[in-house]
């Protein structure tokens, strides 16, 4: 499944998207009488080229009752007032100014057509001998998005600004190529935090980062030769004594490896902390029982990636159980998801490459990562189940989607929750974790199921921004502004402006 598509054109609407006007101009007009100038089909006529802004005026000021020069001074303290918005901004901080960013100008007087008739965009469309299928149209109103629907072009519905440059971001760039750079402009900074706001050094969040990356760059750990603390230096927001705890050190075992027999000697330890149900513990305190079963998962993990997996049977029966019985929907004592539960069993079955698991757990397994496909959840469930699924074979557009979504300006993706304290529920959540995942998901998806997938979801990987020419030949009206192209890799992008009714028609 490739997240690239064959999108050559960006079409943007300029009006209330990439330019705005204040609305307090000092005019004897009101508003609703402009309303009816600017549905006139006076108005609709001056738009189109068919007559000149003197005859507009006059003849609006006569339909109206206004006086034309009153007309005439609206529309230029409106044009006067023109501002550019923060999409125009980051357009303009890719390029040597906006008037370099446009191949073409199309305006309804120039066309002699006017938006939302199909009429207009079909000769955009065919004047840049664009395919409407890969065209990518940006606009505010419903009213044109269903017109270039009905043309099959891709939509992107103008809510607000800043979601709107995300979502261009996200189209026109690769989001693998992105995350990296996130990650390698964060390394060593990439800390986890709580869901108040509180900063946390701790081992577990490096360890993932490091397995999901294999870059030894990016992370800050305490190198140990035996076991692990889950915190980096002083605990926060728990007692100040914290003990080791078995999760880490399986995890960074099993991550950073290192002599077998010191392994082993670990190993040995753990099975000092089973709790009488046969189920192995959290903590390396006698003084702390705790279970979880994703902290039981992990410690699985360790031993059967050493042959020892039979030691720990009753933990593996009671994961089998919390696996068929759903227990892990709400997530777990640690653990803030479902996911990660689920994430954690698939981790347990590729690492140990054991055919006992893989028929005593992979069948339920299966089942239960189906029943989360396409679930609401954060961008660390999506990339956890994008990376579940990959490896069980399950072919997962819609939380692709959704994912791709979610990735931010900056590169990175939004924080994901992963687990939490057990006593008050305080959430914790790593962006260089959420993003880690997301660029391995978004690979291995590409790796897995290299076909397209049923509806394209991103172009192609290019820079946001080209340079290009600005047809001064043109006026600013209602107008579709395309982006120069070079070569058959680098797509074009248009744009369109808002009516004429603020503008001066030439």
């Amino acid at each position: 499944m490739s997240v690239t598509s064959n999108y050559t054109t960006l079409i943007f609407d300029i009006g209330d998207l990439l330019f705005s006007w204040s609305l307090q101009i000092n005019t004897s007009i009101s508003p609703n009488v402009l309303r009816k100038i600017l549905s006139s089909t006076t108005w609709i006529d001056y738009e189109k080229g068919r007559i000149s802004q003197a005859e507009c005026y006059a003849m609006v000021g006569g339909e109206f009752s206004i006086d034309p020069t009153e007309v005439d001074r609206m529309f230029q303290d409106a044009r006067d007032s023109l501002q550019s918005n923060k999409v125009i901004r980051h357009l303009k901080a890719r390029c040597d100014g906006i008037l370099h960013v446009f191949d073409g100008i199309f305006t309804s007087a120039g066309v002699g057509e006017r938006k939302p008739n199909l009429g207009f965009y079909k000769a955009v469309i065919s004047s840049t001998g664009a395919d409407s299928s890969r065209n990518i149209f940006v606009d505010d109103k419903m009213e044109n998005i269903l017109s270039v629907r009905w043309l099959g072009m891709r939509r992107v519905v103008l809510e607000d600004h800043c979601k709107v440059v995300r979502a261009l971001y996200n189209l026109l760039g690769d989001p693998v190529e992105r995350g990296r750079q996130y990650l390698t402009g964060n390394a060593k900074k990439l800390l986890s935090v709580t869901d108040s706001g509180i900063f946390l050094r701790e081992n577990f969040a490096q360890l993932l980062i490091l397995e999901a990356t294999d870059n030894r760059n990016l992370v800050n750990l305490n190198d140990t030769h035996r076991t692990w603390n889950f915190f980096q230096g002083k605990p926060l927001l728990t007692t100040e004594e914290f003990p080791f705890d078995l999760d880490t050190t399986s995890l960074g075992l099993t991550v950073m490896g290192g002599p077998e027999d010191v392994a082993h000697s670990v190993m040995d330890d753990m099975l000092d902390y089973i709790d009488d149900d046969g189920i192995i513990q959290t903590y390396f305190d006698h003084r702390r029982p705790r279970v979880d079963p994703v902290v039981c998962v992990n410690a699985l993990t360790l031993f059967y990636s050493y042959g020892r997996g039979h030691q720990l049977d009753l933990t593996l029966r009671w994961i089998h159980d919390v696996l068929r019985n759903r227990t892990y929907l709400h997530g777990t004592r640690y653990y803030a998801t479902p996911e990660c539960f689920l994430y954690f069993v698939g981790r347990l079955l590729e690492i140990s490459n054991d055919a006992y698991l893989e028929a005593y757990i992979k069948p339920p397994l299966i089942e239960r990562i189906q029943e989360r496909i396409g679930a609401d959840g954060d961008a660390l469930a999506f990339s956890m189940r994008l990376l579940l699924c990959a490896y069980l074979g399950l072919r997962n557009d819609v939380d692709l989607r959704n994912l791709l979504a979610l990735q931010c300006e900056d590169g990175g993706w939004e924080i994901g929750w992963i687990y939490k304290y057990g006593s008050s529920g305080v959430k914790i959540g790593n962006r260089g974790l959420t993003t880690s995942l997301a660029v391995k998901a978004i690979l291995k998806v590409q790796e897995r199921f290299p076909s397209p997938p049923s509806s394209p979801s991103v172009v192609p990987a290019v820079p946001l921004v080209k340079r290009a020419y600005y047809n001064t030949a043109q006026s600013p009206p209602e107008r579709f502004l395309q982006r120069k192209s070079n070569s058959s890799v680098v797509p074009r992008s248009v744009a369109t402006s808002p009516s004429a009714s603020t503008w001066q028609h030439s």
